[in-house]
């Protein structure tokens, strides 16, 4: 009689770790799951950011030539040359964001130093 119970023991933890090991492979597939939407969810913060960024920058140089052409009266030529300017600062901001250019230092200091 206890042969059978130890058998039925055996069983029974023979089956209970193989359940275990099926839940430790779906907690560990769920957690793959998990890592690839944090990144994609960074790659569109990131997308966000440098599409607000360029068209900040071609809306400020916009206003800024509207502003200037209604007060010295220089209409359309104000705001052409200033949105042509927001124009080159939102790529130029982009570039940098996206780490292509590099942002220059401030004078005085040296290179690698901070």
């Amino acid at each position: 009689m206890t042969d059978d119970r130890d058998e039925g023991l055996e069983q029974r933890r023979a089956q209970l770790g193989a359940e275990l090991a099926n839940k430790r492979a779906a907690v560990r597939e769920g957690e793959r799951g998990e890592v690839r939407a944090e990144e994609s969810r960074k790659g569109y913060a990131q997308a966000m950011k440098l599409s607000s960024e360029f068209i900040a920058a071609i809306i400020v140089g916009a206003v800024l030539g509207y502003v200037l052409d209604r007060f010295l009266g220089t209409t359309p030529w104000g705001m052409i040359i200033l949105l042509l300017l927001g124009f080159c600062a939102g790529v130029l901001n982009v570039l940098r964001s996206a780490g292509k250019v590099v942002t220059p230092e401030p004078q005085g200091r040296e290179p690698g130093k901070k």
